[in-house]
C-alpha cells in the first residue's frame, strides 16, 4: 500500500506522518507540499526508508492529479480553503482520501469517487472525527436521543501556524452560514459567542465556559442520528482563556469583519494584518497550557428510562514526562494520530461504501478507541440514569 500525505510539511500532518511511520503497514510513504525545504526536513525528521518527498502545488490541478496517481490513499493536510480543490485531484486521481476539516466542499466530488469505486471520508481529526465516535457510542446503547452536546478545548497558540491563525478567524466570522444547532428537525443559524454553557473539562484544563462553532458534527450527527429522534446538537469549542479574550474584543469592535484599510499605500485586511502579527510574535506563538480536551454529552432513553452519557478523553501530559508529547506537541499529535489511523483503515478496506462518507458511516468506535489507546489517548464513559436519585458508574472504554 502506498499513501501521498499531501501538506505533509504542516506542524499537525507531519504527526499524522510519524504514526503512520510506528505504526501502519503502509510500503510507501511520501511527503507532499509545497514548501520543499520543509517537507524534505520532515523526511530527514523521520528517517525512514518508506519515506519520501514530491512538490506538489494544489493549484495546479493537472499535475497534482498525475503526481497522485497510483496512490492507494491521499491523506489530506491541507487548510479548509484548499479542501475543495484538494479533494478533487484526490477524486479524479483514483485514490481514496481524508482529511481534517470537513466542512463540506468535499461532497462536490462525490460522483467522482463513487464512480472510481473510492472512498473519501471529511473531517477526521479529533474535532471533527473522534468526537462524532465517542457520540455514536453513547447513541448506539440508547433507544431514541434526545440531545447530543459535543464539546472540545483546544489548548494551543492562537497563531503557531497560519493555518490554525485561518482557522480561528473562520469559526467567528460574524455571518458565517455554517455556524448552527440543530433542534427540531431544523438547522438554525446563530452568531459567534452564542450560547455559552460551562463544561468540566478533566484537570489540567478544568472548567470552561464554550461557544457554539460551525463544526461538521452538527450536520453529520443529525443524518446519523436521525432514525434516533434526535431533537438537539449543539457543538461548543474554546481555546486558552488569553485566546479566546482576544477573539472576542476583536468580535466587539469589528475588526472580525476584515474591513480593508490602506497603510503606507497598501490595502490590507485590518483581521489579516493582525493575524500575520500573531503569527511573528512571542504571544501569537505561546501558550501556558497545551493539550486537548474532548466532552460529548449525549442524553436520550434506554427501556422507558432517561440516560445521560458523557465520555472524555485523556492524553499523555505536555509537561516532558512523556517524550514526544512536550509542548505543542501534546496538541498536535492529538489531531494527527486520528487522521492517520482512520487513513490505513480506509486503505486496507475496512470501510464499507463508496463516495463521499461522513465518519459516522465509516467507522466503528470501538476500532477508533482501541487504535487510540495504543497511542496512549484514552476514552472515558460516565453513565448516570436521570431522576429521583440519579444513579451513575464510570467505565474507561
Amino acid at each position: 500500500m502506498k499513501v501521498l500525505c499531501l501538506g505533509g510539511a504542516g506542524r499537525i500532518c507531519r504527526e499524522s506522518i510519524l504514526d503512520l511511520v510506528q505504526y501502519s503497514s503502509f510500503e510507501k510513504i511520501t511527503v507532499a507540499d509545497f514548501n520543499e525545504e520543509e517537507g524534505r526536513k520532515v523526511v530527514e525528521w523521520l528517517n525512514d526508508p518508506r519515506v519520501d518527498f514530491v512538490k506538489i502545488n494544489v493549484l495546479d490541478h493537472e499535475d497534482t492529479v498525475n503526481k497522485m496517481k497510483g496512490y492507494d490513499i491521499v491523506m489530506d493536510g491541507t487548510t479548509i480553503t484548499l479542501n475543495g480543490l484538494s479533494t478533487a485531484c484526490i477524486a479524479e486521481a483514483g485514490c481514496h482520501g481524508i482529511n481534517l476539516n470537513g466542512f463540506g466542499a468535499e461532497d462536490e466530488s462525490d460522483e467522482v469517487f463513487r464512480r472510481n469505486g473510492k472512498t473519501c471520508v471529511p473531517g477526521f481529526g479529533m474535532t471533527p472525527g473522534v468526537t462524532q465516535m465517542m457520540a455514536m457510542h453513547a447513541a448506539n446503547q440508547l433507544d431514541t436521543v434526545d440531545s447530543v452536546r459535543v464539546s472540545h478545548g483546544a489548548f494551543r497558540p492562537i497563531a503557531f501556524s497560519r493555518s490554525i491563525t485561518e482557522t480561528t478567524t473562520y469559526e467567528y466570522a460574524p455571518h458565517l452560514p455554517g455556524r448552527v444547532v440543530y433542534e427540531n428537525g431544523e438547522f438554525v443559524q446563530v452568531p459567534p459567542f452564542a450560547r455559552p454553557r460551562e463544561i468540566q473539562l478533566p484537570e489540567p484544563y478544568g472548567k470552561t465556559v464554550q461557544y457554539i462553532i460551525p463544526h461538521a458534527e452538527t450536520k453529520t450527527l443529525a443524518k446519523a442520528l436521525a432514525d434516533k429522534q434526535v431533537r438537539l446538537i449543539e457543538v461548543r469549542g474554546t481555546w486558552p482563556a488569553k485566546n479566546m479574550q482576544l477573539v472576542r474584543a476583536m468580535y466587539d469592535w469589528g475588526i472580525m469583519r476584515n474591513d480593508k484599510i490602506t497603510v503606507n499605500g497598501a490595502e490590507i485586511g485590518i483581521l489579516d494584518c493582525i493575524g500575520e502579527y500573531l503569527f511573528h510574535s512571542k504571544e501569537g506563538q505561546e501558550t501556558e497550557l497545551y493539550g486537548y480536551s474532548l466532552h460529548v454529552e449525549v442524553i436520550g432513553t434506554k427501556d422507558g428510562k432517561k440516560v445521560q452519557h458523557v465520555l472524555y478523553h485523556t492524553h499523555p501530559a505536555s509537561d516532558g514526562s512523556v517524550p514526544g508529547w512536550e509542548k505543542l506537541r501534546a496538541y498536535t499529535r492529538n489531531v494527527g494520530i486520528p487522521m492517520a489511523i482512520a487513513t490505513e483503515l480506509i486503505a486496507k478496506g475496512r470501510v464499507k461504501g463508496t463516495g463521499v462518507l461522513i465518519p459516522e458511516e465509516a467507522f466503528n468506535p470501538a476500532e477508533i478507541f482501541a487504535e487510540l489507546e495504543k497511542r496512549g489517548i484514552h476514552m472515558h464513559e460516565e453513565v448516570t440514569q436521570l431522576g429521583a436519585e440519579n444513579e451513575s458508574m464510570s467505565v474507561i472504554l
